[in-house]
């Protein structure tokens, strides 16, 4: 079995009104990855999410490649510690 890894990322660039919470919540349903994702008043999109390290780099991939509407300009992420009782990909308001 795989290990499992969480990540907390920042994005900025066109990132709010572009529907990329939904955008990054439908790639994560898809990858079987739980967490969140959240709209910050600076203007950047934050989000935390959890799965194996493979999946985890498919979605880093789909969010930098973003979309017509969607341009990642910058992702930073961090390692965290894993959830354990985690259940979703939720977005967060």
């Amino acid at each position: 079995m795989a290990e499992t890894v969480r990540y907390y990322g920042v994005a900025s660039g066109r990132v709010q009104g572009v529907g990329f919470r939904f955008t990054v919540q439908s790639y994560a349903q898809e990858l079987n990855m739980t967490g969140w994702v959240r709209n910050m008043p600076d203007g950047t999109v934050t989000m935390e999410f959890q799965g194996t390290q493979a999946e985890a780099d498919r979605l880093i991939a789909q969010i930098r490649e973003g979309n017509f509407f969607i341009k990642v300009e910058k992702l930073k992420l961090e390692s965290r510690e894993p959830l354990p009782q985690e259940d979703g990909f939720v977005i967060r308001y």
